[in-house]
């Protein structure tokens, strides 16, 4: 595997060495557009542009049982690294939910677990990156090296550094199972904002304490007064076979979809079951979440599920490939699929505002740490929290909160009319007021001075300009940014010098 690695390396750097900077266009991957896992039209692939293939780059490279290190390459999904973990009781710190999600996806965009409120997000669980620069040089970036600052620009960059190769990612020790506790919750948006910090933040501030906190925290909220809130713990295989235990495999074609399951707890209160710790982990990937109930209305049909069940889900590259351009853009205007990091003590603004302007459900929350770093990245804490001590944070990190809407709003389920780019507009809107943050996988109407309130360039734009990106690699707002590149703006982003009138 390592030396196939290496040759695959070789031929990007000489492939970046290749490109002619006056005719060949900005460099990207040669994926296709329709492969990624994200609902925003590739429109930077439509224009002028100069591809590298990083298609060979899917292999579990080394697991190093004593550093605690897994070194893979980007194309590496979670589904194929949990085959290989877990039956050696380990996991990545953090390990997304969908099976089709890559490391590379993950760390230069954004990925986060029910374990973010102990480790933070994706990225943050990363020790080290090989990234192929602009100048076709292969560098190992590190918090602590020579490159400690490119190790701090590259998650959120969207890929516009340099090419990530390899990365070596922290692996934690695990049990077979999972115990997991599912708890309902009544009441008004406020009251349920407030029992979902509850069930992960002690009031009294003892955030580091493993009794206190659970491994896995995530909440779903079905209406504006009734949710659901588990949390998990890894439990042995001896523990979870004792007499009186409930064994749940949730990861059988026939059995109900997660987030349908978690609301019987609706109805006959809490209870307690345990799972086996890999499908625990991809709980989410035969739903989609939700979204299976709108991609195949009768697919959670008992019926269904027992003939046809093992057919969930539909790949997402599928379902991209076969949309024509005018479904795909009614897509963006009646439907969302949205996430809004917000700081924690901020969730039941996040709800209400939810709720007066699109009125999705369910939602989903999971928490995320929101580290204090040596230096300002692209997403950084609210300045001074830590004199606030609000339930959740501590001295090092603030308490943030994934808020996950993914569904067809109300309006648009009744038949009224509903404006998607403008809810879009004022969900970034309000954000950007309250020091949220919102993941570039996902459709934006920011144009660049709202993008750059959101998100701090001085570092990004300083690694940009040290490490010759500007006029070779796109910079992220250009790869962001809604609708389709003219040739002028491939142009000017080509000659773009490190001048940021908004940094």
């Amino acid at each position: 595997r390592q030396k196939e690695h290496d040759q695959n390396v070789e031929k990007v750097m000489k492939r970046l060495k290749e490109r002619d900077p006056s005719r060949d266009g900005l460099v990207c991957t040669a994926r296709k557009p329709y492969i990624a896992v994200g609902m925003r039209n590739v429109d930077y692939k439509r224009a002028r542009h100069f591809e590298v293939d990083l298609s060979s780059f899917r292999n579990i490279l080394e697991i190093d049982r004593e550093r605690m290190v897994a070194r893979v390459e980007p194309l590496v999904n979670m589904g194929q690294i949990t085959r290989v973990t877990v039956p050696m009781n380990l996991a990545l710190a953090v390990v997304a939910e969908l099976d089709d999600l890559t490391v590379g996806g993950l760390i230069n965009g954004y990925g986060i677990e029910g374990s973010s409120h102990i480790y933070g997000l994706f990225a943050d669980t990363v020790v080290a990156y090989e990234i192929v620069l602009a100048d076709g040089r292969l560098v190992r970036a590190t918090k602590d090296n020579e490159f400690s600052d490119l190790f701090y620009a590259i998650p959120w960059s969207q890929g516009t550094l340099g090419l990530l190769v390899a990365a070596e990612i922290k692996l934690i020790p695990v049990k077979e199972y999972m115990r997991l506790t599912y708890k309902p919750a009544k009441g008004n948006i406020r009251d349920l904002a407030q029992a979902y910090i509850d069930s992960f933040a002690p009031r009294d501030g003892d955030q580091d304490n493993p009794s206190k906190v659970p491994d896995f925290v995530e909440g779903m909220i079905y209406n504006p007064t009734d949710a659901v809130y588990m949390t998990g713990r890894y439990a042995s295989k001896e523990e979870a076979k004792k007499k009186g235990n409930v064994i749940n495999s949730v990861g059988w074609w026939f059995k109900p979809w997660f987030y349908q399951h978690a609301q019987t707890a609706l109805k006959k209160g809490e209870f307690v079951e345990y799972i086996p710790t890999r499908e625990y982990y991809h709980r989410h990937t035969r739903c989609l979440y939700w979204e299976g109930k709108l991609i195949l209305p009768f697919a959670d049909q008992w019926w269904f599920r027992w003939t046809l069940g093992w057919l969930m889900p539909p790949k997402v590259s599928f379902l991209k490939a076969t949309q024509g351009e005018a479904i795909r853009n009614y897509y963006h205007e009646m439907h969302v699929i949205q996430d809004m990091l917000v700081p924690l003590h901020k969730v039941a603004d996040a709800l209400e505002f939810q709720h007066r302007e699109m009125e999705i459900y369910p939602i989903w929350l999971c928490p995320h740490r929101l580290f204090k770093l040596p230096v300002k990245t692209m997403i950084y804490p609210e300045p001074g929290f830590e004199r606030e001590h609000r339930q959740g944070d501590t001295e090092y990190a603030e308490m943030y909160t994934d808020v996950g809407i993914y569904y067809a709003p109300g309006p648009v389920l009744r038949g009224e009319a509903f404006d998607g780019a403008e809810a879009v507009r004022k969900m970034e809107n309000w954000l950007i007021e309250n020091h949220g943050f919102q993941p570039q996988y996902a459709v934006s109407e920011l144009n660049e001075k709202s993008f750059w309130r959101m998100f701090d360039a001085s570092l990004y734009n300083r690694c940009r300009d040290k490490y010759r990106a500007v006029g070779t690699f796109m910079s992220v707002y250009y790869k962001c940014k809604k609708g389709r590149k003219t040739e002028k703006e491939v142009q000017e982003e080509e000659q773009k010098q490190y001048e940021n009138e908004y940094a």
